[in-house]
């Protein structure tokens, strides 16, 4: 290894240790903090700030400045995905041409955090929150002199650039007031609670919002919290560890195919079922080059001395179970946001009428936010997860039992089971995860922000494809079958039929075009039983793919304790 090497690895793990053992170090109880070995007196002996207890009103704003921070960058996202319709339609634009304003946002916003985390070490957190919350309100104002669909595209990309700092800068925020004995436990959930705000928020105010300006008025708010956010960032400053130099130029090439990769997957999975995997040939091409990056990426980090990412770490036995059971949750936990709440808009939904099953969805997240700070604990993530997966099965499996005249009223209590699920089941992987990094030395925390990046961000992509083309599956089986047992010569049908056309009785006088209209509706409404019936099948198989990962869970519990069984066994008979 160099000397400059050498120099920037040390930067490196001092600016990360002092940075995370702020937020996670535990208080001292007696006695004075330990001083660092005096012979030490390079960059790794920088110490970590102290901590400063806040007042209670000081608490509260750094909780509502973090809050309003996530609930910013999340509705730059959840604006577009929730709206998709309403926005297509004044733009003139398909729905196919609408959803890549979404993938063009996810492209660099897929991986950009991890290289934004050195940026943060070397360049300072004051630095870094003013500047990303600035970009952010720039990015926002140029929306407003978006005219054509190119330069709609063009800002949907620096949207995503602009939104990654603003996820890790509301989880600082919200962590910074919390004493370091309590940010694992109650400081982790209230940061993840509030990352899981934006998407039932969205569907609470978009139909006002609406009402109020068109797509117009999206953008307006996404401003004005934007603008609030940077008063709050200039307000209430944040406290960084001092500044060292942890950014290579090896550090810059390797991430850009890591950019790569990610935003080709994240692309594909985002638009892939609208053209068919198999339809064309450049969804081909796209996943051979994010393969390509990934390999070369992965050949820069295996040769590296100085790593931005282990890879051999990141394919030990320990962490690939962990990404496993991320990968897994985040699959299930998407039969929310691409399941019951598509099947009720397939079903003719909008979002005016689903607005209290959002405010259930809201509810959730809270509650399961709280119970979680209440309740967690290391040795307790496995019973947290074995209640978690225990409601998703619940949950999917009521909504299993949906139908064609299912309202958002039926799902409230399945829903609510989901998003208290969902917000149950993070927190103590994260806690886990993160503490098994750290024990390994501060170089790995930015490898388990790869692991915990790629399967979230990726795994919702990858759920949201997974359930679109499942659902698309399922609905061409179950329209074969219905089709095939209806005949014209059926006097029910023929009934139907003849209900259907004279409903045009008032508009078309052309018996012909009466039977040929109701025939089309006719179809229209098989079509969509064919819909709902699939829609049960993801839900079911949801339900058993939880109680399938239940079971995993239970069983590597039982082994991870079979010595302790053992020794309970073999004490039983000497005890009697």
């Amino acid at each position: 290894m160099s000397p400059r090497e050498a120099a920037a690895r040390q930067d490196q793990a001092a600016i990360i240790r002092a940075d995370f053992r702020r937020h996670a170090e535990p208080a001292e109880t007696v006695g004075p903090r330990p001083q660092p070995p005096a012979a030490s007196s390079g960059p790794a002996a920088i110490a970590p700030p102290a901590f400063a207890p806040k007042s209670p009103m000081m608490i509260a704003a750094y909780m509502l400045a973090g809050t309003l921070i996530a609930l910013t960058q999340g509705l730059g996202m959840s604006f577009i995905s929730t709206n998709l319709q309403q926005i297509a339609g004044p733009m003139d634009l398909t729905q196919t041409e609408a959803t890549w304003l979404m993938a063009a946002y996810l492209f660099p916003n897929a991986s950009l955090t991890l290289l934004l985390f050195k940026v943060r070490a070397q360049y300072g957190l004051r630095s870094f929150a003013e500047v990303a919350i600035v970009v952010y309100v720039l990015v926002c104002l140029a929306h407003f002199g978006s005219d054509s669909y190119e330069s709609a595209l063009a800002l949907r990309f620096f949207a995503g650039v602009a939104a990654a700092p603003m996820t890790s800068l509301g989880f600082l925020y919200i962590l910074e007031p919390v004493s370091p004995a309590k940010k694992m436990s109650i400081g982790l959930c209230a940061a993840l609670t509030a990352l899981a705000l934006p998407s039932p928020v969205t569907g609470i105010i978009s139909p006002y919002l609406l009402d109020i300006g068109d797509y117009h008025a999206l953008y307006l708010v996404e401003l004005g919290l934007a603008m609030v956010s940077l008063g709050l960032v200039y307000l209430l400053p944040l406290a960084s560890p001092p500044r060292a130099k942890v950014i290579s130029s090896l550090d810059v090439v390797s991430y850009i195919f890591l950019a790569i990769a990610l935003g080709c997957f994240a692309v594909v999975l985002t638009v892939g079922r609208l053209y068919w995997w198999t339809a064309v040939d450049w969804l081909a091409w796209m996943i051979i080059t994010g393969i390509a990056a990934s390999a070369i990426f992965a050949a820069i980090e295996l040769n590296r001395k100085n790593h931005l990412v282990d890879i051999r770490w990141l394919t030990s036995r320990e962490i690939l179970h962990f990404a496993g059971a991320l990968m897994v949750s985040r699959l299930l936990f998407s039969e929310q946001t691409s399941g019951a709440v598509n099947f009720l808009r397939n079903a003719g939904m909008l979002n005016e009428q689903m607005a209290g099953l959002y405010w259930v969805i809201l509810a959730g997240a809270v509650v399961s936010g709280i119970s979680c700070a209440m309740i967690m604990k290391p040795a307790r993530a496995s019973a947290i997860h074995a209640v978690s997966l225990l409601l998703v099965a619940a949950g999917s499996y009521m909504d299993s039992q949906s139908t064609i005249l299912t309202r958002p009223e039926q799902m409230y209590l399945s829903q609510f089971l989901v998003s208290f699920a969902s917000g149950l089941f993070l927190p103590p992987a994260l806690m886990i995860g993160l503490g098994a990094a750290m024990k390994r030395g501060p170089s790995y925390i930015l490898s388990f922000i790869v692991v915990f990046l790629a399967t979230q961000k990726i795994g919702g992509y990858l759920g949201s494809a997974f359930y679109g083309t499942f659902v698309q599956w399922r609905e061409q089986f179950h329209s074969f079958r219905l089709v095939s047992e209806l005949a014209s010569t059926d006097p029910l049908v023929a009934a139907r039929l003849k209900q259907l056309g004279g409903a045009y009785g008032r508009v078309l006088t052309d018996p012909n075009q009466q039977v040929l209209q109701g025939a089309a509706l006719f179809t229209r409404q098989v079509q969509q039983q064919a819909y709902a019936l699939a829609y049960d099948d993801a839900f079911l198989l949801t339900a058993w793919a939880s109680l399938a990962a239940l079971a995993l869970l239970l069983l590597h519990v039982a082994w991870r304790n079979r010595h302790r069984l053992s020794s309970i066994r073999a004490a039983m008979p000497a005890a009697a």
